[in-house]
């Protein structure tokens, strides 16, 4: 039996909070009652829990599979359980997903920061995450039904190489991969594509880190799988700006084509929503929001979207498909803006 963690007696709510000096209103709300899991929920000791895949099951229930980091340091994955995604959390009681250097040798320092994409035509849940080898971070790939079991397809972006997810349906015949190497060009977010799974190409990079004194001017990477609108692929970005006292990791859109998602319709000028809650100020590393996951309301608009603070623990805040999709109208690029 899974322990559960009890809803606070308190009523949560959900609290606006102003992001940025270009955002007219809140894009997305905190839930008052933030962080919504730490390590004291855990069955057993760990040091934090944060950045996790997120889906909704066909019963309903919320997973979250969450990357949990050991007293060692390394890192697995372990899900939680809730009825309506807040809170009443049933943890499973070990390591849900865990390395196994013997046959996966890249696992070593152990698995990373999911991203859950849902494929209907496998009618099953393709999990992307990072696998710590000894030359560094690269991205590994399984498939599951029922988040028991996994079949594992080892290590596809060699390192360095993270931040992946697979979108959710065959681009021209083939499967599309959004990920994040690093190269001499630097760190910047790419596209590849498979005709299996297992075999990649066609490498395109797809959106630049913007240099300079840009709040994503150093590096950028993919969050939360791309949400599929009739406008293109909605996507969740997170850019890192180093500055002297430790880096700031905040959160971009972009939108892509939806058949072309090597093509970038529309880039946001500036962040939606950065780390401001003393949670996501202070931790292991502090002054980080994170999100590698988003579920889907019945609605077809609302957000809820959950990530990992200052890799400490994880919380949730809420926001909509529409209002995402205005902002970026509202805030191009400065690219977008001279017609390039």
């Amino acid at each position: 039996m899974n322990p559960i963690i009890a809803p606070s007696p308190l009523n949560g709510s959900f609290e606006a909070t102003e992001q940025n000096a270009c955002s007219e209103i809140p894009l997305f709300t905190r839930y008052s009652l933030n962080p919504i899991l730490n390590r004291d929920n855990w069955p057993y000791p760990i040091n934090s829990v944060f950045n996790a895949g997120a889906v909704r099951l066909a019963d309903g229930e919320t997973l979250l599979l969450c990357r949990v980091e050991d007293r060692r340091g390394l890192s697995h994955l372990c899900a939680a359980r809730s009825a309506n995604g807040i809170d009443g959390w049933h943890v499973d009681q070990e390591p849900t997903l865990a390395a196994n250097p013997h046959e996966y040798p890249e696992e070593i320092w152990g698995i990373e920061d999911p991203r859950i994409t849902y494929v209907p035509e496998l009618e099953q849940y393709a999990v992307a995450y990072t696998s710590f080898s000894r030359g560094g971070p690269g991205v590994s790939l399984a498939l599951t039904r029922d988040f028991r079991s996994f079949e594992r397809f080892g290590v596809i972006m060699p390192p360095e190489d993270k931040d992946a997810a697979l979108l959710p349906r065959r681009i021209n015949g083939h499967w599309a991969m959004i990920h994040r190497p690093v190269t001499t060009l630097g760190a910047h977010m790419w596209i590849s594509y498979s005709p299996d799974l297992r075999h990649w190409g066609s490498h395109k990079i797809i959106l630049e880190a913007r240099r300079g004194g840009w709040w994503d001017a150093n590096k950028i990477g993919l969050c939360s799988p791309p949400i599929e609108t009739a406008k293109g692929w909605l996507t969740i970005y997170h850019g890192v700006r180093n500055t002297a006292s430790g880096s700031i990791y905040r959160l971009g859109l972009a939108l892509f084509d939806l058949d072309r998602p090597d093509v970038c319709l529309e880039r946001g000028d500036s962040w939606m929503f950065g780390p401001e809650a003393p949670y996501e100020r202070s931790g292991d590393v502090s002054d980080v929001v994170f999100p590698c996951g988003q579920t889907i309301g019945a609605d077809g608009d609302t957000i809820n979207l959950y990530y990992g603070a200052a890799d400490s623990c994880m919380a949730m805040a809420t926001g909509s498909i529409r209002a995402l999709l205005a902002w970026l109208q509202k805030h191009p690029s400065a690219d977008q803006l001279a017609g390039r």
